[in-house]
């Protein structure tokens, strides 16, 4: 553990990074989502100050379309910048936040404002990989059990023995042929996908102009559309799990769970 601290004090020290936490309000499946009250505080701002627990980034911005996030954010402290109202995907707002900075900056880090409580510690796992260089970093996860192994509402990833990426799907994968679905997780290692992203800046500002993909477009996942595009994503596997809102339904869960 120790030598793991010391690894990632050093790497926030020499790489200036910004962590960018895109929120909107017009949620298709959860509308104003980010100003939802999470036991007193609305979710942004659990989201944020997990976020500010790790200590060394060069700024922490929320990046909204929307003046209610705005105020609500200025409101508990934060730092905001307002983007455009027409991005589909969180990148390209964390891209559009750059282009505003005018810094230099070696990486941004992509959480979403949907992740209250995301591990501080998984953010400094992903600040581990920034020694690598690598142009995109994301965070993976050994799939312990049955239903999420086979929820199309979890993405499932294939990695090589670099650890990088090969593909994403909704489906499991890989299939293990002539092996009865019940003992699949005991015949092989699977890995789930947690949307966590750090890209290096100057890859962040060429995928934002890069053209939706046949594969990202069947799947519904933004990271086939680089891999299409002859990007590497460096996989990190996390020892963590997170739980993200996306519907309603999901916010009751948490309650019954008594996380709030």
């Amino acid at each position: 553990m120790g030598k793991f601290r010391h690894l990632y004090h050093k790497m926030m020290h020499d790489k200036k990074v910004i962590a960018i936490i895109p929120a909107r309000f017009a949620s298709t499946r959860f509308p104003g989502k980010p100003l939802v009250d999470l036991g007193g505080k609305p979710m942004i701002q659990r989201t944020y100050e997990r976020v500010m627990a790790v200590h060394g980034w060069h700024r922490v911005v929320i990046a909204t379309d929307d003046f209610q996030i705005k105020n609500t954010a200025e409101a508990f402290g934060a730092e905001v910048i307002m983007t455009r109202a027409d991005h589909v995907s969180g990148t390209d707002r964390c891209a559009e936040v750059l282009s505003k900075l005018g810094d230099a900056i070696d990486y941004v880090v992509n959480i979403q404002g949907d992740e209250p409580f995301i591990e501080p510690a998984q953010l400094k796992e992903l600040a581990v990989g920034f020694k690598t260089n690598a142009p995109i970093l994301t965070l993976i996860k050994h799939i312990m059990d049955v239903d999420t192994l086979f929820s199309v509402n979890t993405p499932k990833v294939v990695i090589n023995q670099k650890g990088e990426a090969l593909y994403f799907s909704r489906q499991t994968i890989p299939h293990l042929r002539g092996i009865a679905e019940q003992d699949w997780l005991s015949n092989h290692r699977f890995f789930k996908h947690i949307g966590l992203y750090a890209y290096r800046a100057d890859v962040l500002i060429e995928l934002s102009h890069l053209k939706p993909s046949p594969l990202e477009l069947a799947e519904s996942l933004e990271q086939l559309r680089w891999l299409e595009n002859g990007y590497t994503i460096q996989t990190i596997e996390t020892q963590f799990e997170t739980m993200g809102i996306d519907t309603p339904d999901d916010l009751e869960k948490i309650k019954k769970m008594g996380l709030l």
